[in-house]
């Protein structure tokens, strides 16, 4: 499934995804990765999951941070959970409609069982009605 986490910058969505993912990687079996743009939150992790630092594989469309993830999934076949801090940015999507890469992320997830959950700096009436129905939390 993918979960959206939405409101404008500033909002408080970085932290409440921190809090979700530390909650949440004692109770799956798998192992979980954090995707974000820089290693700011490094020490506000749980030392059970996997930091990934998108930023330093020079992905420059969406379609490349596709094939990123799909990447971290063929090389993890305990992955359960992936958490996506500023989704936006880190995806390449920022001023774009993204509509299209979350359908590639739910069809990544009905094929591999892995939970996605993205940050997006975007007030939920900014984002298209195909993706409204993923929000569970809106700041």
């Amino acid at each position: 499934m993918v979960q959206l986490i939405v409101g404008k910058k500033g909002k408080g969505k970085t932290k409440c995804l921190l809090d979700k993912v530390n909650t949440e990687v004692k109770n799956v079996l798998g192992s979980v990765a954090f995707l974000d743009k820089n290693t700011k939150h490094m020490y506000e992790l749980n030392n059970k999951i996997r930091l990934i630092v998108v930023s330093d594989f020079m992905i420059s469309n969406a379609d490349e941070f596709i094939g990123f993830v799909s990447g971290i999934i063929s090389q993890d076949h305990d992955l359960q959970q992936m958490y996506f801090d500023s989704f936006l940015k880190i995806s390449c999507l920022e001023g774009q409609d993204i509509t299209e890469t979350v359908g590639k992320l739910e069809k990544l997830s009905e094929k591999f069982g892995i939970d996605f959950i993205l940050s997006l700096s975007m007030d939920e009436s900014e984002l298209p009605e195909a993706v409204k129905s993923k929000i569970i939390v809106s700041l």
